[in-house]
Formats: structure tokens, sequence, C-alpha cells
């Protein structure tokens, strides 16, 4: 009850995000929303889920994460309401940003208080493999569930489908969830917003920029405000006496590694969804129901694959399923590089369903790669790091993906570039772990790894 608790707000932002995809095309026939409106629609909210989500975990920290965890909860329902009731493709987009700003407070306090709530190194170790596995069949369930809710009673459902669940995990949470005590921290607030603000000019480059022109004087200036802020922000990082992440941090290499590989794994997963869901329903013509169906082997096989994982991770080490998932994920991706738009979309789904099932091998060892470093003394910080990493990576996945549908017109270079670049991320993420992620004792540390 403790898990499904915790994971309630996983499950609501998984369902979320699936379902989307499925109701994009009748999301552009009902609002009038062009491919680049689409981009926002799923990337507005990845886009305050990231920004915030450092300021999310450094805020659990100031009012402890139950607290934060329910906060995050009623934020994220109030933004799911205002989606639902959307009259227009912007009022649709700024009620995305709401929701992604709730994801941001729930998500690191989530896994901090299941860190705080089981002590023992191994029951950790398979706990975050059964958290992992439970996060995976809702977004198992969220194709699906996104189809049949379209089809019977249109794209609004799907937004109105979080209120029931929100409300569950705001009661859940109070009856089952640990309590923490808050820790003295500074928040630096300066440093968010020089973040949230370079991240949200990059993601106006990368969507406006097919539209407008990539030499436009829009796009030009964003570029550059983009630079100019993550400049400041870096240097104020270096000197600061309240750095955003913990300096202890820094020094543990198979952090760093990890959270680089979180930020390449949602890039090709979130990216080859979005731009799958495009294909099914523009070169196939398939509908919400469809489209669903067609994603839904694909989150299948990432959920069996988390459980296994854990388990050959509580045996093994992380080191090993993140190697094997990471490669497997490489080749399954290469292959799909040689698909054109007459290719069957049974055998696109397939190559899919085989990419998905590598990658969710790898997945519960990263989440347990980073949460030892952070140990209990950082797990705020630890895990809004990763969730932070791994959202910058979907928003560029999909904004990557959106970008070269709009500059190509056939599928078959479509796919073979947006299939080549996620291949070459996930071959990165391969050497990131096989050099800085050293073979370590099965069972995780509860202390920081630099401490």
């Amino acid at each position: 009850m403790l898990l499904f608790t915790l994971a309630i707000g996983f499950i609501m932002a998984m369902i979320d995000v699936t379902a989307v995809n499925t109701a994009l095309a009748d999301i552009a026939a009902d609002l009038g929303v062009p491919l680049s409106g689409l981009v926002w629609v799923v990337d507005g909210y990845t886009l305050t889920f990231a920004a915030l989500l450092l300021a999310g975990g450094a805020l659990a920290d100031r009012i402890g994460p139950k607290r934060a965890y329910q906060a995050g909860l009623a934020v994220f329902i109030a933004g799911s309401v205002l989606c639902a009731v959307a009259p227009t493709g912007a009022a649709l987009v700024a009620a995305r940003l709401l929701q992604g700003a709730g994801a941001a407070l729930f998500m690191p306090s989530s896994l901090s208080l299941l860190t705080h709530a089981v002590i023992d190194a191994k029951a950790r170790a398979r706990t975050f493999a059964t958290w992992a596995a439970i996060v995976s069949a809702a977004a198992t369930i969220g194709p699906l569930a996104g189809g049949v809710l379209v089809e019977s009673f249109g794209w609004r459902s799907i937004f109105w489908l979080n209120l029931p669940l929100g409300l569950a995990g705001i009661v859940l949470a109070q009856r089952r969830a640990p309590a923490p005590l808050p820790v003295a921290r500074a928040l630096n607030l300066a440093s968010h917003v020089l973040g949230a603000g370079a991240l949200a000019a990059l993601a106006f480059v990368l969507i406006e920029g097919p539209a407008l022109g990539w030499l436009s004087l829009p796009v030009g200036g964003m570029l550059l405000l983009a630079g100019g802020l993550a400049a400041i922000a870096i240097g104020r990082e270096r000197r600061s006496a309240h750095p955003v992440l913990p300096r202890a941090l820094y020094g543990v290499p198979a952090f760093r590694a990890a959270v680089v590989t979180g930020l390449l794994i949602n890039f090709g997963t979130f990216g080859q969804m979005f731009v799958l869901s495009m294909l099914l329903q523009g070169a196939h013509g398939a509908g919400a129901l469809a489209t669903g169906l067609g994603l839904l082997p694909m989150t299948a096989a990432a959920g069996m694959a988390n459980v296994l994982s854990g388990r050959v991770a509580a045996a093994r080490g992380p080191r090993l399923p993140l190697l094997i998932g990471l490669g497997g994920g490489a080749l399954a991706t290469l292959l799909l590089t040689q698909a054109s738009g007459a290719t069957p979309a049974w055998l696109m789904v397939a190559g899919g369903t085989l990419m998905y099932l590598a990658i969710g091998f790898a997945i519960p060892a990263m989440t347990a790669t980073v949460m030892q470093a952070g140990g209990t003394a950082h797990a705020n910080s630890a895990a809004a790091a990763l969730n932070a990493n791994r959202q910058v990576g979907a928003l560029l996945g999909v904004a990557v993906a959106g970008t070269i549908l709009n500059e190509t017109g056939d599928w078959g270079t479509r796919l073979g570039l947006v299939y080549a670049a996620i291949a070459a991320g996930y071959a990165a993420a391969w050497l990131l772990v096989y050099y800085k992620v050293q073979r370590a004792p099965a069972v995780p540390s509860t202390r920081c790894a630099a401490d």
C-alpha cells in the first residue's frame, strides 16, 4: 500500500503523458492546433516539470517531503481540470505548464519518502524495482486508457481521469506515508529561475525554429538568451555557498553518468513515442484507440523488463543491467533507422517494443545508482537531479522529433533521422556507464558515496 501510495503521482504523470500522445489528432482537429502547437502540448508539461524539479527537491527538504508530495498532487489536479476545460490551444498549453509545476513537487519527494521508509539496503533495491514496475504498468495502461477515453468521451476525458487519482493520493499519503522532519536548506531561487529561463528559451528555439525560420530574429534572440542565462547560472553555481545541487554529489562519477544516462534514455523513449504516434495517426490513419493499442506492447515490455532488471541488480549490482539495456536499445534503434512510411504498422510496433524492452531493463538500475550515490543525506536532491535530467531529455526528444517532422516531408527520411539520433544517444550512454559506473556490490549503500 505504501508503494502504491507513493507511486500515484508517477502513475498520474505516466498515464497523462502516454494518453496525450493518443489524443494529438483529436486535439488538433478540435482546437485547430498546428504541428508546432502539438509539440507545445506535449513539451509544455515537460518544460516546467524539468525546470522546477530541482527547486521541488529543495522545497521538499525545507517543508518536508510528505507535505511537498501532497502539495504537488493538489497543483497537478488543478492543472488537469484546467486542461479538461481549455477553450483554445494556448489555454491548453498554459494548463499543461501548471501540471508540470505540480509534478515537479511530487516526483522527488515520492522517491525521498520511499528511501526513508525502507531502511534495509537489499529490500530497498527490490522496492525500487517494484516501484518502477508499478510506474511502468501505469505507462502500459496509459495508451489503452487514453485511446478508450478519447474514442468514447473525447480528448478532455483523459485529464478528468487525474481528479480521482490525485485526490486518492493526497488522502492515502496522509494516512500511509512517513513524515521525515524538514531539513534547513537554502532555496537559491535566482539559480532556479536562471535555469528555468534557459530551458524555456531553448525549448522555444527547438519548437518554433521550423515554423519561424532558424535565422529569424525571434529564434536567434532566444538562442542567445538561452546561452546567456545558462552561462550565468553555471557561474553562480560555482560561486554559491548554497548550490542547487549539493557539491557532495558532483564528486561521484557514477552519479554524473547515471543522471546523463537518464536524459539520454528519455530523449529516446519520448522522441520515439511522439514520432510513432504521429506516424500511426498520419501515415497509417489510425484513430486514438488504434494508436493506444499500438503503443501498448512497448510500454508493457518496459514494465516486464523493470521487474527482471531489479532481480539482476540485486544479485549483480546495477552496472550489468545498465550495459545490457543500453546496448540492446542502441541495436534495436539502429534496426528502426531502416523503416519508411510503407513499413507495416505492426513491424514498427515490434521494433519499438524491442527497444523499450531493452531500455526498460536499464531504468531501475539507473535509479538505484543515483539513489545509492545520494543516500538518505541527499535523497531529495539526487532524485530531483535524476528526474530533472530525464525530463530535459523528454523535452529535447519530442522537440527534436518535431523539428525533423517539420523539416522533412518523406517518412523514410524522418524515421531514419529520428532513430539515428536516438541510437547515438543510447550508444553515448553505454560508454558513460562502461567508464564511469564501476563494478560494485549488489547491495547499495545508504550513505552518500562522497561522504
